[in-house]
């Protein structure tokens, strides 16, 4: 019998199935991504510590979701970039439309191999304000919401 501490991550599994509903029903999925030395992103674009990656079809090239890590080219400033991320430093995947995801611990160094470099600490997702007031809905109205875009908050 499999002890729970030794079964494989369901971590990869959650991401790929999230990913699909997303894509599945016309929203674009965003990870937000603890950023160390094991993550290959542009630091330029890395926010205290931490990076937002659109992974929708649109925006990457030769995506793969895989176990371990999540592999794809994707332009910053115009110009293209390979993209690295073990999948134990994904901290959520969410829908940029709505917020609605999954936000994932960070995973203790002995579970990931590789060790922290902040605390483990719960996120929630939550929805902020548009910084343009005069967002319509396609129809012309007011949209829902206000029109305010997701983002990742820490709660402490």
């Amino acid at each position: 019998m499999i002890d729970a501490k030794d079964s494989p991550s369901t971590r990869p599994y959650l991401i790929r199935g999230l990913y699909e509903w997303c894509t599945d029903n016309g929203f674009t999925p965003f990870i937000a991504v603890l950023v160390d030395e094991t993550v290959r992103v542009p630091n330029e674009y890395v926010k205290d510590g931490e990076i937002v990656l659109n992974i929708s079809f649109d925006a990457t090239s030769a995506l793969k979701l895989g176990n371990d890590y999540i592999e794809f080219k994707g332009r910053f400033g115009g110009v293209a970039r390979d993209i690295l991320v073990p999948v134990n430093r994904v901290l959520a995947i969410y829908a940029r439309e709505n917020g609605q995801g999954m936000a994932f611990p960070l995973l203790a160094s002995s579970e990931s191999g590789v060790a922290p470099t902040a605390e483990v600490q719960p996120v929630t997702l939550t929805t902020v304000p548009s910084e343009k007031p005069d967002v319509v809905a396609p129809d012309g109205g007011p949209r829902p919401n206000g029109g305010g875009r997701p983002s990742l908050t820490r709660i402490k």
